[in-house]
């Protein structure tokens, strides 16, 4: 009679090491799901709240040809997100080709270090020896993007 409790006993403390065990994976699992999903939503709630345009005239001269070679444009922050006004966040690509130097600079805004919703900043980057013809240059921050043609 006490052989059978005595194995019952080591049953059923081995089962509920098991069931710790098992309850302590999950509960880990689940832990870093939530942390995943919060920060995925956080990141997908900037996107959202991201949106500029470049408002510069496409009949206007964007690139200097004249003077230092520059493109310059105007790109309005037409999103609900302050964004940061040094372009360490922006991308710019010049018919493909990845413009790693550029500048902005907060044209009509109150603070030069933050561009905020409604402020206009002008981008500014050397393409030294741009033919002419039409040229294509991309910007994009946090995920939006907007494509602007210009003639060189």
């Amino acid at each position: 009679m006490a052989s059978v409790s005595a194995s019952h006993l080591i049953l059923f403390i081995a089962s509920v090491l098991v069931a710790a065990s098992v309850a302590g994976t999950i509960t880990n699992t689940v832990g870093r799901l939530s942390a995943g999903v919060s920060e995925q939503g956080d990141a997908l709630s900037q996107d959202v709240r991201t949106d500029v345009e470049v408002i510069s005239d496409s009949g206007a001269q964007i690139y200097n040809r004249t003077g230092d070679g520059n493109v310059t444009l105007l790109v309005k922050n037409t999103g609900s997100r302050i964004l940061p006004a040094n372009g360490d966040q922006l991308t710019v690509l010049l018919d493909g080709a990845f413009q790693s130097a550029i500048e902005v600079t907060v044209v009509d805004g109150e603070d030069p270090d933050s561009w905020r919703p409604g402020d206009v900043v002008r981008v500014e980057f050397a393409a030294p020896n741009l033919g002419s013809g039409d040229r294509r240059v991309k910007v994009s921050i946090n995920g939006d993007e907007e494509v602007f043609r210009f003639n060189a």
